[in-house]
């Protein structure tokens, strides 16, 4: 059972309000963030108004223009996640239209917040991110017009400079409907209609360079224009579920590329077209063949062709996908559908395989993951000098599932690790390797036979002779 210091709920009650207040008070001084939260918590349970105490902050943090290094931006993410989820606990629930107001200025902020802060670390996209999946998940209970949110949502993918109105006409979907969605739609097709207009005397001015020459204002803007109304017209076609709408806005040359005619093929095969959803693969076959990763390609055409009845062939596309790259969802996929005993020869055949496999460290992954341990301890031992010690975060859990069953084989990986750190001088890892050496020394204890390999004496011994002056590592 828990201990009663152990830092629980139960724990923490037993305390009592007050005593748990006068930690807070202590614990928030000079935490600004953690004040204003508290005082959001303590106008919920009073009644007072929640949103307009948020809306303040938004417009102070709106209204701020000093610059925020890499420093100083946690404290800004705290910050604006306070609001997030104060909107979320306590606007939400009863005032859905506030909610999403606040929600929606959030993001309309977001431009300003990103021109004056370092946002290196991706923290504050993360929130932004958030309140948009927020926002979406409260768009139809806010009881927004339908028109002017269609209007609203179309300004705001026009001005989505800095991706923060992303995927926001799915996200809203739900509440524009047909109506809000078809208006919407009419508005992206006059935006197409209207190019930028001409510099007097010529193109504008240059503001950039290409292998083709100089790139001029008019040109840029009239490709931006083009690729906003693009993506808008294609999101809106397959939130209205027009499938022949989706796969129209893309060329016959963007369909020879294995991604869009998975796409293009997966909302055909929702919608019982699965033949159709084949002809779109099958016109980007050779854009697949030409190499590259196209992960959506593979599965959807399994997908269709199980919907077409062709379980053979799709057994078979199965099969070969993990012969590329040692997919174990594929396989698993694979045997699944294999009668009794069947699957068990063609999991031998297939570990056969994977021992075998070109790439060592992809094979010896595979293995370990499968799990196959005797497979793996045989492929470290026929292949011990294809060991890279600089693949920890492979090898060390490999020793790690070895060293019960298979010693020698989790002492090679060991000192494969170890090698790697002391002859590229990996200080950093000195300490690591230390650890490794005195699993090595456990393990001999275990283990009665080296093979073609030096014992742990000896080992230790080329050690000192090679690295004897690396004290760091000696005396880690």
């Amino acid at each position: 059972m828990p201990s009663e210091t152990t830092l629980n709920v139960k724990n923490l009650a037993a305390l009592g309000a007050e005593r748990l207040a006068e930690l807070l008070l202590a614990m928030t001084a000079g935490d600004a963030a953690a004040k204003r939260r508290l005082r959001l918590e303590l106008a919920s349970r009073s009644g007072g108004d929640v949103a307009s105490e948020i809306r303040k902050r938004l417009v102070f943090i709106a209204k701020s223009r000093s610059f925020v290094d890499w420093r100083k931006v946690k404290e800004l993410a705290r910050d604006l996640e306070a609001q997030r989820a104060a909107i979320a606990a306590h606007v939400a629930a009863t005032s859905p239209g506030q909610a999403f107001d606040l929600l929606w200025r959030m993001l309309e902020m977001a431009p300003s917040i990103y021109e004056r802060c370092d946002d290196s670390n991706g923290s504050i996209g993360s929130i932004i991110a958030s309140v948009r999946d927020d926002l979406g998940a409260i768009a139809a209970e806010a009881g927004q017009p339908v028109g002017a949110l269609a209007d609203r949502v179309f300004q705001a993918v026009c001005a989505n400079d800095y991706g923060q109105f992303d995927e926001l006409i799915s996200l809203t979907a739900p509440a524009l409907g047909p109506d809000g969605l078809n208006r919407l739609k009419v508005q992206f097709e006059e935006l197409g209609t209207t190019a930028p207009l001409s510099a007097a005397g010529g193109k504008g001015r240059v503001v950039g360079l290409s292998t083709r020459g100089p790139i001029y204002q008019e040109d840029y803007e009239r490709g931006h224009n083009a690729r906003l109304v693009r993506s808008a017209l294609t999101e809106i076609a397959d939130a209205l579920g027009d499938v022949d709408g989706f796969a129209g806005r893309y060329s016959d040359e963007e369909r020879a590329n294995p991604a869009i005619a998975a796409a293009i093929a997966e909302r055909m095969l929702a919608a019982d077209r699965a033949n159709e959803a084949l002809a779109a693969l099958d016109g980007a076959a050779d854009g697949n063949l030409l190499g590259g990763h196209w992960p959506d390609w593979q599965r959807v055409r399994i997908e269709v062709l199980d919907a077409l009845g062709r379980s053979g062939d799709a057994q078979d596309e199965r099969w070969q996908a993990f012969e590329r790259g040692l997919d174990a969802g594929y396989l698993r996929a694979h045997l699944k559908r294999l009668p009794d005993f069947d699957d068990i020869e063609a999991e031998e055949r297939a570990l056969s395989f994977a021992s075998c496999f070109a790439s060592f460290h992809q094979a010896l992954a595979f293995l370990i993951d499968w799990p196959a341990l005797d497979r793996a301890a045989g492929l470290i031992m026929a292949r011990t000098g294809e060991l890279d010690g600089d693949h920890y975060w492979l090898l060390t859990p490999a020793a790690d599932a070895l060293e019960q069953r298979h010693p020698l084989a989790a002492t090679l990986v060991l000192r494969a690790m170890i090698d790697r750190s002391l002859d590229a001088a990996k200080y950093k890892r000195y300490g690591h390797a230390a650890r490794h050496l005195q699993t090595c020394e456990h393990l001999a204890r275990r283990i009665d036979n080296f093979a073609v390999h030096p014992n742990h004496v000896e080992y230790v011994a080329d050690l000192r002779r090679r690295h004897g002056r690396k004290s760091g590592f000696w005396n880690a």
